[in-house]
């Protein structure tokens, strides 16, 4: 039996304590109006001014005019006008621009904390995904491996309430990261008027958004529920009821995923872009799911090992399951290339556009994925011993992280802050919050059960598995 430790539980609860004071400062650092917003991108733009200033003056010396005396005064009273009718124009545009850039700025701490959460939540619930793939399968290597799915799977209820209180808070318009949410997108009559979002009102319209992410969440922590709950009767059952209703359970629950993790991510991350779309989104974002949910079930491994716990655990099934990070490595590797090399082939500006965003603003993050989700990864885990090695493994496990939690920043950010993006407050803050709740939630969880799922058929064979 796992034993929560107090140190372990201490830095947990350090890590949200922190995590939320710097959300909350995120939050109050924020500009209020358009004035503290004017101040913001004075600050931004004084490195870029003192360049543009040097410039000026080297070439200034060379750009005198002369003026032509003989000008009418028709002439310079028509001048004057227009230049008049420019400076008007110079100035409504600077306070869209500027309005504009109040709006990212008002909408950064909550798409840095929506980063976060995403993540997380969409982790945990692949998570439990892999663990009814492997229940559904039959797959005997595993089974040693099961409750700690299930222990990260037990994260699940906590993130699902702070989602849903999310969602709420963005139905009901306490943020504007999901534009098509702005008063008038639908309606002919009003400036803000979208035909393409009126043409997709159908789907994108509040009650439905809503009620379909109530249901995302409620049907994923409904068979979390009974998922663990006939596990642990399982374990000291006499028979084999409680294991196969757990079968039964898990092909029910991969058929309601396999339709919700799509549209999940239809409502929450496309959504964001709703000019936008593309057909193989939702394995996209799996890729990077199932990539995170192997990699966090393999260092939770490691860990638990490195304090004496999980002794019928061996290199063949921590080999098996960087075998996995290796492969769907791969496999983001290709939809990544897939997705973005159908869309600059075919050049429509619907379709281009998001990329162009991301190359123009996030190039170093966009980029940047290729060697953290894929070379380092695949450099690393080719050898066949390396996948041994639990330090390799926890090393390559953080890079994976990183990068896919930058996946997600990518998707998320240039479509509510625009080129305001950065690593502050905010983001850090989330990070490091939801990072201490998952300590504290998984390992919680993990405490309340044998670390061995004592009731399975298979579980002889998991423990003589070698390879």
């Amino acid at each position: 039996m796992y034993q929560f430790s107090s140190k372990l539980k201490l830095t947990a609860i350090a890590l949200m304590v922190i995590g939320f004071i710097g959300i909350i400062i995120s939050f109050v650092s924020s500009p209020s109006n358009l004035e503290e917003t004017a101040e913001i991108l004075a600050h931004q733009e004084v490195s870029h001014d003192a360049h543009s200033d040097v410039a000026h003056a080297t070439n200034s010396h060379d750009s005198h005019h002369d003026h032509d005396s003989n000008h009418s005064t028709a002439h310079d009273t028509h001048v004057d006008h227009h230049q008049s009718a420019e400076h008007e124009s110079q100035e409504v545009e600077h306070e869209e621009h500027l309005a504009h850039v109040f709006h990212q700025l008002q909408n950064r701490p909550w798409a840095a904390f929506y980063v976060a959460l995403f993540f997380f939540t969409f982790v945990t619930v692949v998570v439990f995904a892999f663990l009814n793939i492997q229940r559904v399968a039959q797959a005997g290597w595993s089974i040693v491996l099961f409750r700690v799915m299930e222990a990260i799977s037990g994260f699940l209820p906590y993130v699902s309430v702070i989602f849903l209180l999310f969602i709420l808070a963005t139905a009901f318009h306490a943020n504007h990261l999901f534009v098509w949410m702005a008063e008038g997108t639908v309606d002919p009559s009003s400036p803000n008027f979208d035909p393409i979002i009126a043409n997709k009102s159908g789907w994108l319209n509040v009650p439905r958004w809503l009620i379909s992410s109530i249901i995302y969440l409620a049907g994923w922590n409904v068979f979390r529920f009974f998922n663990r709950k006939y596990s642990l009767l399982q374990d000291n059952a006499s028979d084999l009821i409680n294991y196969h209703k757990n079968y039964k359970l898990g092909v029910a629950f991969l058929a309601f995923f396999i339709f919700t993790e799509s549209m999940s991510v239809w409502d929450w991350i496309m959504g964001l872009d709703p000019h936008w779309f593309s057909t193989l989104f939702g394995w996209y974002v799996f890729a990077t799911g199932i990539v995170s949910a192997l990699t966090v079930i393999a260092m939770v491994t490691v860990y638990l090992k490195s304090k004496g716990y999980l002794e019928i655990v061996n290199n063949s099934h921590l080999h098996d399951l960087a075998k996995f990070m290796f492969g769907f490595s791969v496999f983001w590797t290709y939809l990544w290339f897939a997705q973005f090399m159908l869309i600059w082939y075919a050049d429509m500006p619907e379709e281009t556009t998001y990329f162009v965003q991301r190359f123009d603003e996030y190039k170093l993050l966009f980029l940047g994925m290729i060697p953290l989700n894929f070379i380092l990864p695949v450099l690393m885990l080719l050898n066949s011993d390396f996948k041994r090695i639990p330090q390799i493994v926890l090393g390559t496990g953080s890079i994976i992280l990183v990068g896919h939690y930058i996946d997600v920043f990518v998707m998320i950010m240039p479509a509510t802050v625009g080129d305001q993006w950065g690593f502050g407050w905010g983001e850090i803050g989330s990070v490091l919050f939801f990072l201490g709740l998952f300590i504290y939630g998984v390992f919680t969880s993990m405490s309340k059960a044998p670390l061995i799922a004592k009731g399975n058929p298979f579980l002889h064979e998991s423990e003589q598995f070698h390879y």
